[in-house]
């Protein structure tokens, strides 16, 4: 690997690209050359040659110019702005803001001085306009015109809040409430999987019984309409719409007008997966989905009433081409197989003639995949009232994933924004000493801002149409993504800076418009201004127990934490906190490869590590001396970490469903695909019986474990 040699470097970061960065523990890392070629390669920028990069440095520097407007410009509620216009040199100019609403008003042009540009041939001035400071939050659009009044250019006006305000459920006091992975999450109703019932009813016994302000789940993104299905949730198909295998089938209306043979049928599929909600086995989502799909089959022969139909087209007027294009999508996918490398090439494109004929063509399976959505947002819905219901101030809140699966429906509908490629990961953290590849293709960032952020902006409105928030996982990738190109290793990869001016701000104004907060989780490898900056507007951070440390490693203490945020004393990545402080990590890490030091060294600094908290406990009165000698004194040292938790100023402070019923096993190891059944393991105790909803009522020893983390909490 070669050094990235002084013209290249200055072409990289004038273009976002990093030529170094300064890892996790405070080490400044180099890049090297190929890989900053091979991303600039993917922005579409050839700097192979000295050449090239000359081309490269005269396209940047007319890049705007050959722009009438901005293609979308960011405003802050409040604030005025200053927006930039282009014309042939002398030629008359106008500028007018249209508002959502249809108002319209005319921009006043500032004292610009700018010499004009030779832009191919013709010579092209500049002015500027005043964005006043008085426009409502809302997508608006501004027009250029010219001295008859015609259009000549468009740029898309966004005014975000200045900062999101929370809940009013936060204005007190901080309160708890529970994290889990939904699929995880079974009861006697379930087909083999936790569904959207489910999540009614977790979500209820934890307001009603146990005083829980929110629900934390998975992200319950779309995944692929054919079996096998990839088993993580971090892995979609696609991140606006979501997993039809999450439905309770005897909750859809139409259920109950099935046929006699019918109703048969459905129940013969349930009785094989109701039996699995028992078993400690793995769990089979492709199982669950193969009958679910059979049984939705045959719910559709039912007809809607009238009522029904109605609120059926509202939801399809309501999400528009985008629902379509992954309908589309799925119909494609059961005639040609999942992923569009098997599809013909005319196939390959959404907006190629081929698909338009495909579409009508298999427009009743397209029908069938929009109809699954709409029975999805129904029962999401349906959940949130329950929630609601219950008294549960927050209700639930969704986890939206970082990418999606290179083959899936986002991949083909949006590769217009999507660069081509690339995969998305991190270099070397605390998670995984190798580094990590995600293998999800990211947003081009100067196409997302072509296209005025329409993608990302109606991704997150979908999500949060029945959401009381949202937890961003990997917060930094709106600042900066771990762009690796393909067929290189996670750790020669390098950053690629984002707009987080406009993402961000588009995440609270979706967020403010549907009441919802949001939380960035924002660990890893974190520069200060960003914590700070999200700080600054709205968004709540993450605090995870182990991690709360000072650079030099010194631990903070629980009462310095950040009160802005979502404190738990795990997460997913990490083993459940049983698990956590008897190793189970470390020596899975080892037996998979994944450890950069001598086991021997690992388990020692585990051992210190876990030492300190015990010592911290025990003097903080939160922990009996000598614990740590058995299982009970492991599960007292749980409680006692989550006393510890209740002293944190946080707003929000999360409880995992895996630490109160006392599971040791992790749902998931960073690094791993199928080394480790990641995302597979149903809720579990300590034994390794499995859990069900129902228990958490009925079992008394249970019963008396979630109360004693509970109470720990609300001390």
């Amino acid at each position: 690997m070669t050094s990235v040699p002084p013209e290249l470097a200055d072409l990289a970061r004038a273009l976002g690209v990093a030529v170094d960065y300064v890892d996790q523990g405070g080490q400044l890392r180099e890049v090297s050359a190929e890989s900053v070629l091979d991303v600039l390669a993917a922005l579409g920028v050839d700097a192979s040659t000295a050449e090239a990069r000359a081309t490269a440095w005269d396209e940047l520097r007319l890049r705007d110019w050959r722009r009438a407007l901005p293609p979308v410009f960011i405003a802050r509620e409040g604030a005025s702005g200053r927006v930039w216009a282009h014309v042939q040199h002398g030629w008359p100019l106008t500028l007018e803001v249209e508002l959502e609403d249809g108002f319209r008003s005319v921009l006043q042009q500032l004292t610009h001085d700018v010499a004009p540009v030779e832009v191919d041939g013709v010579l092209v001035g500049e002015a500027a306009f005043e964005v006043p400071d008085h426009l409502p939050t809302g997508y608006h659009r501004i027009e250029a015109l010219d001295s008859d009044g015609s259009v000549f250019g468009v740029c898309s006006l966004i005014v975000v809040p200045q900062r999101l305000t929370l809940p009013t459920a936060l204005a007190e006091h901080p309160v708890w409430g529970l994290m889990a992975q939904l699929y995880s999450v079974r009861s006697s109703g379930s087909w083999g999987v936790g569904d959207l019932a489910d999540l009614a009813d977790l979500g209820s016994w934890a307001a009603l019984e146990q005083g829980a302000a929110f629900l934390l789940v998975n992200p319950l993104h779309a995944s692929s309409p054919l079996t096998p299905m990839a088993p993580s949730p971090y892995l979609p198909v696609a991140r606006r719409f979501f997993a039809p295998w999450y439905l309770r089938v005897e909750d859809i209306p139409e259920f109950d007008d099935l046929a006699r043979v019918d109703e048969e049928a459905v129940e013969a599929l349930a009785l094989p997966l109701r039996a699995l909600d028992t078993d400690p086995a793995l769990l089979d989502r492709d199982a669950a989905w193969e009958a679910k799909r059979a049984a939705l089959e045959l719910i559709r022969r039912v007809s809607l009433s009238t009522e029904r139909e109605a609120e059926f087209a509202a939801y399809r007027a309501h999400e528009g081409p985008g629902l379509t294009d992954f309908a589309v999508w799925c119909a494609l996918v059961e005639e040609n197989g999942f992923g569009d490398g098997e599809w013909p090439e005319e196939l390959r494109h959404p907006g190629g003639v081929a698909v338009a004929e495909a579409a009508t063509r298999l427009s009743d399976r397209v029908e069938f995949h929009i109809w699954l959505q709409w029975l999805v947002d129904q029962q999401l819905s349906e959940a949130k009232r329950a929630l609601e219901e219950a008294g549960m101030p927050l209700g639930v809140i969704h986890d939206l994933a970082v990418g999606v699966h290179p083959e899936g429906a986002d991949a083909w509908a949006l590769q217009d924004v999507l660069a081509q490629g690339i995969e998305v990961g991190c270099p070397p953290d605390m998670y995984n000493q190798m580094g990590q590849n995600w293998s999800q293709p990211p947003w081009h960032p100067w196409a997302l801002a072509d296209a005025g952020f329409v993608p990302f902006r109606d991704m997150l409105r979908t999500i949060l149409r029945h959401a009381g928030g949202i937890r961003v996982d990997h917060m930094l990738g709106l600042f900066r993504l771990w762009w690796i190109p393909a067929g290189r290793p996670p750790y020669e990869g390098t950053y690629v800076t984002y707009d987080h001016e406009a993402l961000v701000g588009i995440l609270c104004l979706e967020a403010q418009r549907a009441g919802a907060l949001v939380i960035g989780e924002d660990l890893g490898t974190v520069e200060p201004w960003v914590q700070e900056f999200l700080a600054s507007r709205g968004v709540l951070g993450t605090s995870i127990l182990w991690f709360e440390r000072r650079p030099d490693g010194s631990r903070i203490e629980p009462e310095e934490w950040r009160s802005a945020c979502l404190s738990s004393v795990s997460v997913h990545d990490l083993p459940p906190t049983a698990g956590y402080i008897e190793g189970v990590h470390v020596d899975l890490r080892e037996r998979l490869g994944l450890l950069s030091r001598p086991v021997e060294e690992e388990r020692a600094a585990h051992d210190a590590e876990i030492a300190e908290w015990r010592d911290l406990l025990v003097a903080r009165g939160l922990l009996e001396p000598g614990a740590l000698n058995g299982i009970n004194d492991v599960d007292a040292m749980v409680v006692a970490l989550h006393r510890c938790l209740a002293l944190s100023p946080s707003l929000l402070q999360g409880v995992a469903l895996v630490d109160l019923v006392g599971d040791v096993v992790p749902q998931n190891q960073p690094g791993t695909d199928q080394e480790h059944p990641n995302w597979r393991i149903p809720l579990r105790d300590r034994s390794g019986r499995p859990v069900q909803i129902d228990d958490l009522r009925s079992d008394p020893l249970l019963r008396a474990r979630v109360a004693r983390i509970i109470d720990a909490v609300r001390r």
